[in-house]
């Protein structure tokens, strides 16, 4: 008779005795306690609710809102529902965003750039500048450049124009700073705002794709999680980039066109089409000059031309198809201003305000975040760049700065996260952004469990996008390794 100690190991034991069974047992008992906590909160917060009469719901946003708003590149008015003054919200929210990542990242950048340079006082403004913006509140910095800065301009009656009345390139008073800009409707702004939205997504849709299709659900609870993730998110995200891109009728729940049809809806925005359009051709030329130059020794001569002459051709369609403006001031007779202006891109002094503040401080973070990344690349490589006859600022745009991309994007990730949140600020200088209208309809509609919702997903949905995104180009920069 065999003894037990070399008896089989039964089904049971074996499966007790796999360490991959209890990390899939020990995710699954997580997703179920998560589950379970969810419901118990959702059930609590529908009971009270029911206590004081009110049944849990999105209804109240087809009724009227009843107040105004500032500034709205919508065709917003106040007998207009919730639902439009909550995506009313969402594009101002979305034009402070996308401006201040590109100031901030040009602040931050140079800030950054110049804190290595062997100009004594840049050097030290620099320094200056990182260490006085990073060390006070934000929210105090929003009132100092709102209350001391822009609400310290002049009456409208008595603008200060620049350089002068006869050549006015900036107007600033009280009622708007007015500078040059093409001549876009808030149709078109509305449709570029979109596109860039538009094109994070594509991103997510593409990754979605690649997750799928390469069947990386094998391995474990959490991979088949993600995979069935892509899996539902590739049809949501095919309906949402319609709506974003091809939507033709504003209303019926969406009171925006989508971007395609808004750029179409004036002749300038057709030109931004075809800028766009010419990306594409820019980008094909690019790789095919690297591939002749490294596969076959070619100098790459013709494709440099023709780079040449599309960027040639984008530069006068940008100078001279979008309709450029300066702002007018208007004159009496007597050569005393009337207090109105027209031509030029007219900015409210709340959006300058947050838009500013957001850019000084964010950048501050940016700039040390350069520095780091730019004293990570070791000594080495400036050396060998100064051996090919290369000065400082080609060291640095060439070498340094590209090989500092793959420590820089990481914690940029979190600046753009971070001004995407800290936007919600612009309420404190009266900014009509989605905070700011959601505070009012939920004071209004006695509904800030739904209204907070909205906002939450769509801060979330904002911050996911910018987080992947930067994710992506993360990994495009990293060294691969063969």
């Amino acid at each position: 008779m065999a003894s037990r100690s070399n008896s089989p190991i039964s089904g049971i034991q074996s499966l007790l005795r796999d360490e991959r069974f209890w990390k899939i047992a020990f995710q699954a008992l997580i997703v179920l306690f998560v589950v379970d906590l969810l419901w118990h909160f959702s059930a609590t917060l529908n009971d009270n609710m029911l206590g004081r009469g009110i049944k849990f719901g999105f209804s109240f946003l087809k009724n009227p809102a009843g107040f105004a708003i500032g500034e709205s590149l919508l065709d917003y008015e106040a007998q207009d529902t919730y639902t439009k003054v909550i995506q009313v919200g969402i594009i101002n929210s979305l034009r402070v965003m996308i401006l201040g990542v590109i100031l901030a990242t040009i602040m931050g950048i140079a800030a950054g750039v110049a804190s290595f340079s062997n100009n004594w006082l840049l050097n030290k403004i620099s320094r200056a500048y990182v260490g006085l913006v990073q060390n006070v509140p934000l929210l105090l910095q929003l009132f100092f450049w709102y209350l001391a800065v822009f609400f310290s301009f002049p009456a409208p009656r008595n603008p200060f124009v620049f350089p002068n009345a006869n050549l006015s390139w900036f107007v600033l008073s009280k009622k708007g700073i007015y500078i040059p800009g093409p001549s876009f409707t808030p149709d078109t702004w509305t449709g570029l705002i979109l596109l860039a939205v538009s094109l994070l997504l594509v991103g997510l849709f593409f990754n979605s794709i690649k997750v799928v299709r390469s069947g990386s659900y094998r391995g474990g609870i959490g991979s088949l999680m993600g995979y069935g993730f892509n899996l539902l998110l590739i049809p949501v995200l095919l309906v949402t980039e319609f709506f974003l891109l091809f939507n033709w009728n504003a209303g019926k729940g969406v009171y925006f066109k989508g971007a395609f049809p808004s750029l179409m809806s004036s002749p300038q925005g057709l030109w931004v089409i075809v800028l766009l359009v010419l990306i594409i051709p820019l980008v094909v030329l690019a790789r095919w000059r690297t591939k002749m130059i490294a596969e076959q020794g070619e100098s790459g001569k013709p494709q440099l031309i023709a780079i040449a002459l599309l960027l040639l051709l984008g530069l006068v369609i940008l100078l001279f198809a979008l309709g450029w403006q300066s702002p007018v001031a208007a004159l009496k007779d007597d050569g005393t201003f009337t207090g109105g202006v027209t031509g030029g891109l007219k900015l409210s002094l709340e959006y300058a305000a947050i838009v500013t503040g957001l850019t000084f401080y964010t950048g501050a973070f940016i700039a040390e975040i350069v520095r780091a990344g730019i004293q990570s690349v070791s000594q080495g490589q400036w050396e060998a760049a100064r051996s090919l006859g290369l000065n400082s600022g080609l060291a640095m745009r060439m070498v340094v700065f590209p090989q500092a991309l793959r420590v820089i994007i990481p914690p940029l990730n979190s600046q753009f996260a971070n001004l995407a949140k800290n936007s919600s600020l612009a309420l404190a200088i009266g900014y009509p952004d989605l905070y700011s209208v959601a505070n009012t309809t939920f004071n209004q509609t006695g509904r800030p469990v739904e209204v907070f919702l909205l906002m939450m997903a769509t801060y979330l949905i904002i911050n996911l996008l910018i987080s992947f995104n930067m994710n992506q180009l993360n990994s495009a920069v990293q060294f691969k390794e063969r």
